[in-house]
């Protein structure tokens, strides 16, 4: 019997205790006795284990996870006393590098380093730790530090790179709590490019690490390692916002699509998830080409037959190290990774042109390796192209090219690119470097995110620059405020375009916000959701103000929120100035609408039916902007109750920002009667009068147990102060999400 089959067992005993115990039933000796020397279960009552007796989501398996709004607080964080960003300032990135760099050719007899240098090792690792980041919800990235907990720790990608995290943790544990992991595995693999003579733009420094894994990240649904349940009808209709074309892979299957070795529909693939990853063509053949130049693929034997367990399934005693290998030695020579197995080019720990060279040197034959895999060697390779086995015994072995690799030959847009960078190596190192600087900063957000670093002071558009603004004096502040009272807008109207102006911000990858008040840009001015006829008529008021006060179109923006929710309340609403107005120039149009929401359950929008319910989707937007269940609740009944409601659902207060729609909401004299698709008719118990209509994100605050419980503490009588404090303090938060320079 095997350690994991002892295991169940127990777990079905400790199963049966409970059951008797729950049954009021005797429980007899017999019912204790031991078998094969292991004691029967005692009495353990916590579900301490995520399918230890019936939960919740068993019974009710489409409720709404409300956890992702709870996640990452200081419950789970040992640190969260700490400023990093202040922290990291003081450290000596020259000192980490050097130490970095003694790592690299410091080989271990536990996990020997190929060629003698873990440089090309930490280059996957770095990789894979930002390659998890898509555009269509901008999660994912190298922001966090996450491939320390699973699920990404344990994904078929991602195979041995626990190795790479123990050999830097000596690094980690000499700079503490100056260095963050997520920093450290981007420092890591930049050091190992400029070790092997690569070009690199350098790193900037500021991530804070998460303590948990993150429960908002959807990564499929799948219930297989490398299942691909996620298209349409075609490669390019991938469900949205995945990007990696099969479960538990960063991009795509180097053997081709469900390792089908085509390197035609192989492009395809590669195209489309790059596209999501935010990189163009010639970014995607840099990126593929440059990160290639180093190290080799492991496939010494067929995985299914030698390796063990990933670390998240391993046993207690192997302390996290996943994938035992039991062929021959297990490493070195003997490793197992990703089936595939040799060298890209003739010098794996040197940068050169090799990669690109060899590629369009040889003609390349499809056959399988010893570990099964469908890989590429070259026909009559040359003796000077052989490269030298990774143990430096002498040996010489073919190079060799995936399936992905030799679509960089045979799509015609990708060969194009390479040719050109085969003519010029000195483009194709500087379109590396840029590339890769993109790619493990892109879900940083705007470089004022960047505390400090070695990176080059160069702006890029995708960093969605702002220019400076101004900070407005209380003087100017007060004509900005009279300004904007003297034109006689709506109330609701000054709310909403502020709300659309600041809601855009995804803290995801630190993307969107009222700075830079690109609502009046393209696209986000054409956007349905932002009403474009009622948002240009308050611009172009908002425009006139800041023209004649010297204050930002931003800021008036802001302040024009301000001003509406103070006449719906009476209460001063402060607000921190100093935004700055981007320009269309400046503003990428194609990645700025991968911003534009399909639906706003705060300003109860939705553009059609979806396979997802609105209250589902109003959590994800929820949780991008950074919300808890009390922020939430509060946002949705205050901006009902001031009148925001695109559908003209759910406004059934007096424009006043006070608890009364949640009274109303709770009041059992009032029976809701569904209507159609996302419209619900509220009738009065008594008369059988049609009073209200609402929307499912209305009700949802009082049919969801866990949000009911919050709206019923700003129902009562004695909260009403407590709820127009708390709104006003959740709306600040929204308006300066983006505000990183405060």
């Amino acid at each position: 019997m095997g350690e994991g089959d002892s295991h169940n067992k127990r777990m079905d005993y400790c199963r049966f205790i409970l059951y008797f115990s729950a049954k009021n039933k005797p429980i007899t000796m017999d019912h204790m006795k031991s078998t094969n020397g292991v004691s029967k279960c005692p009495f353990h009552g916590a579900t301490t284990q995520p399918n230890r007796g019936t939960q919740n989501k068993d019974w009710w398996p489409n409720s709404l996870n409300i956890d992702i709004l709870r996640q990452h607080d200081t419950k789970s964080n040992p640190l969260s006393d700490l400023d990093y960003k202040e922290r990291v300032k003081s450290l000596d990135l020259e000192a980490v590098k050097n130490d970095i760099k003694k790592v690299l050719t410091d080989s271990k007899d536990w996990w020997p380093a190929d060629y003698g240098h873990y440089g090309p090792f930490f280059i996957r690792m770095t990789w894979h730790v930002a390659g998890t980041y898509r555009t269509g919800d901008g999660r994912g990235g190298a922001a966090t530090g996450a491939q320390r907990f699973a699920p990404l720790n344990s994904w078929p990608d991602n195979g041995n790179l626990d190795k790479a995290r123990r050999l830097l943790w000596p690094v980690k544990e000499k700079y503490g709590n100056s260095l963050s992991w997520a920093d450290l595995f981007v420092v890591a693999g930049n050091v190992a490019i400029e070790d092997m003579g690569g070009p690199n733009h350098g790193s900037a420094l500021g991530r804070e690490d998460i303590w948990h894994p993150e429960k908002d990240i959807y990564w499929g649904a799948e219930d297989e390692w490398l299942g691909d349940n996620r298209y349409g009808d075609t490669r390019q209709d991938l469900e949205n916002p995945l990007a990696a074309v099969q479960m538990g892979l960063i991009y795509v299957n180097p053997q081709g699509p469900n390792a089908n070795p085509d390197p035609a529909l192989s492009a395809q693939d590669v195209r489309e998830t790059f596209k999501r990853m935010a990189m163009n063509d010639e970014e995607t053949v840099a990126l593929t080409a440059g990160g290639h130049t180093f190290g080799k693929a492991h496939g010494a034997a067929d995985a299914d037959k030698f390796v063990g367990a990933e670390p998240e399934g391993a046993p207690i005693e192997s302390q996290g190290f996943g994938w035992e290998n039991s062929y021959e030695t297990g490493k070195g020579v003997h490793a197992i990774t990703s089936g595939i197995e040799g060298p890209w080019t003739t010098n794996p720990i040197q940068w050169d042109m090799g990669y690109l060279t060899l590629l369009f040197k040889y003609e390349w034959e499809c056959q399988k390796g010893p570990g099964g895999a469908w890989q590429w060697h070259p026909v009559d390779c040359k003796e000077a192209d052989m490269v030298p086995q990774v143990d430096g015994s002498g040996e010489k072995v073919l190079p060799m090219m995936t399936t992905a690799d030799i679509s960089m030959k045979v799509d015609p847009i990708y060969r194009e690119i390479c040719q050109k960078f085969l003519a010029d190596p000195d483009a194709f190192g500087e379109a590396f470097a840029k590339a890769w600087f993109k790619l493990l900063h892109r879900d940083m957000g705007p470089k004022s995110n960047y505390v400090a670093g070695d990176f080059k002071d160069v702006e890029y558009i995708w960093q969605d620059p702002v220019p400076t603004g101004k900070f407005l004096s209380s003087g100017e502040e007060n004509e900005v405020r009279a300004a904007i009272a003297a034109a006689g807008i709506d109330n609701a109207k000054l709310i909403e375009t502020a709300w659309a102006s600041a809601s855009t911000f995804r803290g995801s990858d630190n993307r969107g916000g009222a700075n830079g008040a690109r609502i009046r840009l393209a696209p986000q001015k054409d956007w349905a959701v932002n009403q474009p006829g009622q948002l240009s008529e308050v611009l172009d008021t908002y425009e006139a103000i800041a023209a004649k006060t010297g204050a930002s179109i931003a800021d008036v923006i802001v302040i024009g929120g301000a001003v509406g929710i103070e006449n719906c309340s009476g209460v001063k609403v402060e607000v921190n100035t100093g935004r700055g107005d981007a320009t269309q120039d400046n503003t990428d149009v194609s990645s700025f609408e991968l911003l534009k929401p399909s639906a706003c359950g705060f300003r109860n929008y939705i553009e059609k039916e979806f396979s997802v319910s609105p209250e589902e989707l109003l959590l994800d937007k929820a949780q991008l902007l950074g919300l808890t269940p009390v922020e939430l609740t509060v946002l949705v009944g205050g901006m009902r109750a001031m009148g925001v409601s695109q559908s003209g659902a759910g406004l059934w207060g007096d424009g006043k920002l006070s608890n009364q729609w949640f009274k109303q909401l709770l009041s059992m004299d009032i029976k809701w009667e569904a209507s159609g698709f996302n419209n619900y008719t509220g009738v009065d118990r008594s008369s059988g009068k049609s009073v209200y209509s609402a929307s499912r994100i209305d009700l949802l605050f009082g049919s969801n147990s866990e949000l009911r419980a919050i709206a019923e503490v700003y129902a009562q009588n004695d909260n009403n102060d407590k709820f127009v404090a708390d709104f006003i303090t959740a709306w600040d938060k929204v308006m300066n999400a983006d505000r990183f320079d405060l």
